[in-house]
């Protein structure tokens, strides 16, 4: 049955890049006019609002051909942008609705709630001359990893990376690494706990 399953996966896959022609060609063309980097930006723009499985699977077949690496298992949800085509995407990733992401590692089994926004780093923009209009001061981009099996929240900022089997909390804002299997979450994000700890009944289960 598995088989059978891995084989209709593959059937509906094949499909989705055949439908997928007309905006891969249209993506060919921006990378030769505006860079890959832009012409990602305009497609992914155009795929978000795709709706339901059919919206999901199209993204999939479509980001496996423009990015360095997206699995064929990993979902993509409505309304995602992406901005850099260097982003790595690995097996059974979870991608919520309308998250943005940059330059990011999503390693195995990683899942993004709804709105999680990933940029390139905490210093896309530098702003330390105070005589310079900040848009003119350039930036940085660093590729964000996400580790193995991690979970982070929604409406999330995660400006650094986030260790294997972390779980960040909703809204938090991630401006420093975290290590592994901790619970994270605030404004700054810091470690409340150990995600194996027991919590205090006032805590309960994440």
């Amino acid at each position: 049955m598995s088989g059978a399953k891995e084989f209709v996966k593959l059937g509906i896959h094949g499909v989705c890049l055949v439908l997928m022609l007309p905006a891969l060609l249209m993506y060919a063309f921006g990378c030769l006019l505006l860079g890959r980097d832009r012409a990602l930006e305009g497609s992914s723009q155009m795929l978000a609002p795709l709706p339901g499985l059919t919206g999901m699977f199209l993204r999939r077949a479509f980001l496996g051909c423009v990015l360095k690496r997206c699995h064929r298992s990993a979902d993509i949800g409505f309304g995602t942008l992406f901005s850099q085509s260097g982003t790595v995407i690995d097996e059974n990733v979870y991608v919520g609705p309308r998250c943005h992401l940059g330059l990011v590692h999503l390693e195995k089994d990683v899942l993004l709630a709804a709105g999680v926004h990933i940029p390139s780093g905490g210093r896309t923009h530098l702003f330390a001359d105070p005589t310079v209009p900040i848009r003119d001061q350039g930036g940085e981009r660093k590729i964000v990893t996400i580790g193995a099996g991690a979970w982070v929240g929604s409406a999330a900022v995660v400006l650094a990376d986030v260790g294997a089997g972390t779980i960040v909390g909703a809204g938090s804002v991630v401006t420093k690494p975290l290590p592994p299997n901790v619970i994270a979450a605030g404004v700054p994000a810091k470690v409340i706990r150990g995600r194996f700890d027991n919590p205090t009944p006032a805590e309960g289960r994440p």
